[in-house]
């Protein structure tokens, strides 16, 4: 007979609702301290859970991080087909989740000193959370294409980021408030001429 104490247990999984209150401690650890004062102890205390429990399920804050972000409440849907490249790029940006969104701006704020610090952590946002959002952008445009509304030629992937480039680098560079009115702008000045001139 197996001793018990060599019996392997099974990992007890952190899920549902006890889940989502870990990512929203961390997330709100992340904004108040930024990720390099992050601790998995800090998430602990405020997520009223044992740091043993954390480790269980992550091996490190960078793995904890990147899952509160990825399993966030607002999840990233097909963007809304309002019939032209305008409306489309207003209503995935200027919605909840979007460039106008204080919370998620504070967010990607406080993990960009990590990305320039810890190449596995940079990687992993990059794929699991940086790429979605770019697929998203990408199909508006995508879609623009198809309806003959922007030139067929345009490379996609720098359209894809030159709204949000813009936007961030006068936010994080320049101290403008990402507003419904700049986003606006950078579509109406930038984004709509160099895709439809040729």
């Amino acid at each position: 007979m197996v001793p018990r104490r060599l019996i392997p247990h099974s990992r007890p999984r952190v899920e549902g609702d006890r889940e989502q209150e870990i990512f929203e401690a961390a997330l709100a650890i992340l904004v108040d301290v930024g990720y390099d004062r992050l601790t998995m102890d800090a998430v602990a205390t405020r997520a009223k859970a044992s740091k043993a429990t954390l480790y269980r399920r992550w091996s490190g804050k960078a793995a904890l991080v990147i899952d509160a972000l990825v399993h966030q409440k607002e999840e990233l849907h097909e963007p809304e087909d309002t019939g032209s490249l305008r409306g489309d790029l207003r209503a995935a940006f200027c919605a909840p989740g979007g460039l106008t969104d204080a919370h998620q701006t504070a967010i990607l704020g406080a993990v960009i000193t990590a990305m320039g610090r810890d190449a596995e952590f940079a990687e992993s946002f990059r794929d699991r959370f940086i790429a979605p959002k770019s697929h998203v952008g990408r199909a508006i445009y995508e879609r623009a294409q198809e309806r003959g509304e922007i030139r067929a030629d345009l490379d996609l992937d720098i359209f894809t980021a030159a709204l949000p480039g813009i936007v961030l680098h006068r936010m994080f560079l320049l101290g403008d408030e990402p507003t419904d009115d700049l986003v606006s702008r950078v579509i109406d000045q930038i984004i709509i001429p160099a895709a439809t001139n040729g």
